[in-house]
């Protein structure tokens, strides 16, 4: 099973693509990620938790 499938081949056993919406999908979720961290630390510093 292969993580990533090119553009140019034929197979049915992989789990991401490599196109635009993979893309742009996995720059969103890591975007998301990164505030969501942020907001942790933030709240964590406003409460004195740290």
């Amino acid at each position: 099973m292969k993580f990533v499938k090119e553009d140019d081949e034929e197979r049915r056993d992989y789990i991401l693509q490599k196109d635009e919406k993979t893309k742009k999908t996995a720059t969103f979720v890591i975007i998301a990620l990164v505030i969501l961290i942020i907001a942790v630390i933030a709240s964590g510093i406003h409460f004195e938790y740290f």
